[in-house]
Parts: C-alpha cells; sequence; structure tokens
C-alpha cells in the first residue's frame, strides 16, 4: 500500500488548510468557464478539484482516496498515474497539478501526458523544497510556456500555456 493511501483517512486533516489557501491564490489569478472541462492532475481526495464551477473530472493513483473524494463530491475521479493519462488529446480546457508533481513516479512523461491531454490552460505546482525542484521547474519550461509564476509559502505556481 503507498503513502497516500495508508495516510487517507487524516488526509484532509493534514493539507486542506494549505490546499484550499492555494486555490484560493490560483482563484484570484486564473478563470474558468462553467462549460470548461478541467482535469485535476493528483487530485487525491477532491480538495482541489471541488472548488472549481466547471467540469471536472479528478485522477489519483491512490484508491483509498479517489474512494473519500467519490463519498464527499459528485465529480467523476479515475483511478490512474499520471504518466498514462486514459483521455484523448486535447480533452480537457484546463489541467491542473497542484502540489502532486514531485510525487510522480516519472516526472517528465508525467508532465508530457499533462500537455497531451491538454488544450491550452495549465496550472502546475510543486513543493519548492522537493529534491526534484529544479528538474521540475526545468522540465515545465521545455514543455510549456510560462506566462507567470507565484512563489508561495510552500509551492512554486505555474500558469503555462502551450504554443
Amino acid at each position: 500500500m503507498g503513502y497516500y493511501d495508508e495516510i487517507s483517512s487524516g488526509y484532509e486533516e493534514l493539507h486542506s488548510e494549505e490546499q484550499l489557501s492555494k486555490i484560493a491564490l490560483i482563484k484570484d489569478h486564473f478563470q474558468v468557464k462553467e462549460n470548461d472541462t478541467l482535469l485535476d492532475v493528483g487530485c487525491g481526495t477532491g480538495l482541489t478539484t471541488e472548488p472549481w464551477n466547471c467540469v471536472r473530472t479528478g485522477v489519483d493513483p491512490a484508491p483509498r482516496l479517489l474512494a473519500r473524494a467519490r463519498s464527499k463530491h459528485k465529480i467523476t475521479y479515475v483511478e490512474a498515474a499520471a504518466e498514462s493519462l486514459p483521455f484523448e488529446d486535447d480533452a480537457f480546457d484546463v489541467v491542473i497539478s497542484i502540489t502532486a508533481i514531485q510525487n510522480f513516479s516519472d516526472v517528465s512523461k508525467g508532465l508530457s501526458e499533462i500537455k497531451r491531454v491538454g488544450k491550452n490552460r495549465f496550472v502546475l505546482s510543486f513543493l519548492k523544497k522537493s529534491s526534484q525542484a529544479e528538474l521540475i521547474e526545468e522540465l515545465i519550461r521545455s514543455l510549456f510556456v510560462v506566462d507567470s509564476l507565484i512563489i508561495e509559502a510552500k509551492d512554486v505556481i505555474f500558469f503555462c500555456s502551450v504554443d
């Protein structure tokens, strides 16, 4: 069993305040329309998926986190890893991944998959203290156009598009 499945029962207690604060900050800088389709990669229990007013899908590899998400929210949740997203090319208007990228088993493949399934609007954040922070930033800058970024208390948040 993975770490996130092991902590699933206390996930919100550990992370909700921090994650909801990041979403509020992101929403101040990034708008979605009601008819937009949004994919949240590494959605966990749905904390970062739920606050958006649009057509939402969350994806996470941890079944227990997804079970908690499904019990709380009427949103589509799919069990899958970022490195092999089960969606068509350009399937989503917006793709977000909030504080999850540093947990991907293959960051390059995960970010490539995010780019593949998204049309042209992305919000990508990772822990700035991650041992992979430099690599993640380099990969984001090589795969996406960075329109702006915010450095908040724990994360670096990139607002991106593609050429």
